[in-house]
């Protein structure tokens, strides 16, 4: 009977860690290139069509024109899980004309993007990282 209080003792134990499970890891790659996923043209706010990343890394070139009037010209863009909603970045906030390409780094996931744009033409193109085997 001893015997199985000290099994049933260090199975107990066991099974208590407060150990947290092990967060995903990314693997070791190199990027070694883009590739274009999707691409979009506007002025104004606009709820984006969803797409698929299957890479550890993409990135939203972005680019404002045609401010009118001067100076008063803002793009934000948010990406959101296209499977819940939830906000998973804002990789561009910008005030005025310009244009550069921002790294995001997350799990492959399906998203799309909400534009909150005043008074500039916007494009923007969301590219995925191509990697080293």
């Amino acid at each position: 009977m001893g015997r199985w209080l000290i099994v049933a003792a260090v199975v107990l134990a066991a099974g208590c860690r407060s150990e947290p499970p092990p967060a995903a890891k990314r693997p070791p790659r190199t990027i070694t290139g883009w590739r274009e996923i999707a691409s979009w043209k506007g002025r104004g706010n606009a709820q984006l069509d969803s797409f698929s990343i299957e890479s550890w890394d993409w990135r939203v070139r972005w680019e404002t024109k045609n401010e009118s009037p001067a100076g008063a010209g803002v793009l934000r863009v948010e990406s959101h899980s296209a499977d819940s909603g939830r906000l998973m970045a804002v990789p561009v906030d910008v005030h005025g004309t310009g244009h550069d390409a921002v790294n995001v780094s997350d799990l492959p996931h399906r998203y799309y993007l909400v534009v909150d744009s005043k008074n500039v033409d916007w494009s923007l193109t969301v590219e995925e990282a191509i990697l080293s085997p």
